[in-house]
């Protein structure tokens, strides 16, 4: 999985990297079919301190993705990577699959599958919801509109309304990532189409959508996206504050350095978040002189330690339960699997950065997303284990 953590510079390079990542455990075939499970956990009474831990409240899931909640809904959706929805259930044997998909999904590389869900604002009326994925046979992404049965609320219609197609040259860096934002618009974010060093410079070409984030409002049919950001190498997670709108994105860098970047809320101009020119603050090694003027230097970067360092956008805080966390931003990294967290400076900077890694209690394998329910309270996914896990008060 490792989304963006791959090097490879061609479709030979691609397979090729698919069997190595095989042989070092990076890219995982599907686990044999499992049994899951669900915990509930009753309301939380706020705890002061920061003394914090993360608990199971699901296990035995395939390669799970993403967790998310409709406005105001108490369930939480899972998203399995190979193409299935599940709503965390405690009181099922196993939780309920909301919607399967995968006949139309390509799982082939360790970065393509159903990588996005987006519930519509006003979800609890009309019942729409959105999704991202890899189309089987081809590998483009889709983002598609679904219906909640008008007969089960945990049961989706099956049919499909597409509102966006986009080619994906190669295999990785898809994006995949979907949320609504304070405009009421569905934010898209897309990768430069994959390779390694964004060989077809998609990062700065403004007439194409790889490499950008762009928007839809999906309530006006046959609307066209609208690009709000380019440069980006491949935003793995990406959300809005839910105190102020800003949009917080966790975009994985190439051989050098992560970057954790924001774009504020009411921005008007089209942000350049300077991929390929530059990666983090610096020259990408390639270009050893870059002119990075009118680019929008990352929050945060992070400086790569191994072969495969990949980070993972997180949410800031915004919840009841832990008031001393509140107004911290949590990330993390797929590969190394530490947790940390930042906080804003005035001057628009990232101060504050404490490290989590070894205060949760647990070491989560393939931190392949975090997780936010209705109540804004966190969550953390294991992709290699098939674990949720919830932050709670120690």
């Amino acid at each position: 999985f490792a989304p963006g953590s791959t090097r490879v510079r061609s479709r030979v390079f691609v397979l090729a990297a698919v069997v190595t990542l095989a042989g070092c455990g990076l890219f995982r075939s599907e686990p044999a079919e499992a049994a899951p499970s669900a915990t509930s956990f009753a309301p939380c009474s706020p705890t002061t301190g920061t003394d914090v831990r993360l608990v199971p409240v699901a296990e035995g899931l395939r390669s799970p993705v993403l967790l998310t909640s409709p406005p105001g809904d108490e369930r939480l959706f899972v998203i399995e990577q190979p193409g299935r929805i599940r709503i965390l259930d405690a009181s099922a044997p196993a939780p309920p699959i909301f919607l399967d998909v995968r006949r139309k999904v390509e799982t082939g590389f360790g970065e393509q599958g159903l990588l996005g869900l987006a519930f519509h604002p006003d979800y609890a009326t009309n019942g729409r919801f959105f999704v991202n994925y890899t189309a089987s046979g081809s590998g483009a992404t889709i983002v598609a509109e679904y219906r909640v049965s008008p007969d089960d609320p945990n049961v989706a219609v099956p049919e499909e309304t597409r509102l966006l197609t986009v080619r994906q040259p190669f295999m990785n860096h898809n994006g995949g990532h979907l949320a609504f934002g304070p405009d009421g618009d569905l934010w898209i974010g897309l990768g430069d189409g994959g390779a390694g060093g964004d060989p077809q410079g998609h990062g700065q070409n403004r007439e194409t959508l790889l490499g950008s984030m762009v928007t839809l409002d999906v309530d006006a049919p046959g609307e066209k996206p609208k690009t709000v950001a380019v440069g980006l190498r491949n935003p793995w997670r990406y959300s809005f504050d839910r105190a102020n709108g800003d949009l917080w994105i966790g975009d994985v860098g190439q051989n050098a350095w992560e970057e954790i970047s924001r774009m504020p809320a009411g921005t008007s101009e089209v942000l350049n978040f300077g991929w390929n020119t530059v990666e983090g603050n610096h020259c990408y090694a390639p270009k050893k002189d870059c002119d990075p003027t009118g680019m929008t230097p990352p929050v945060l970067e992070v400086a790569r330690t191994g072969r495969c360092d990949s980070i993972t956008g997180g949410y800031v805080y915004r919840g009841q339960c832990l008031p001393d966390l509140v107004g911290a931003y949590f990330f993390g990294d797929y590969c190394d699997n530490w947790i940390r967290s930042l906080r804003l400076h005035v001057d628009g900077s990232a101060t504050d950065l404490q490290e989590w890694t070894d205060r949760l209690g647990v070491k989560v394998q393939g931190l392949s997303s975090f997780g936010e329910d209705a109540a804004g309270e966190l969550y953390v996914l294991s992709h290699r284990d098939g674990v949720v896990y919830k932050m709670v008060a120690r």
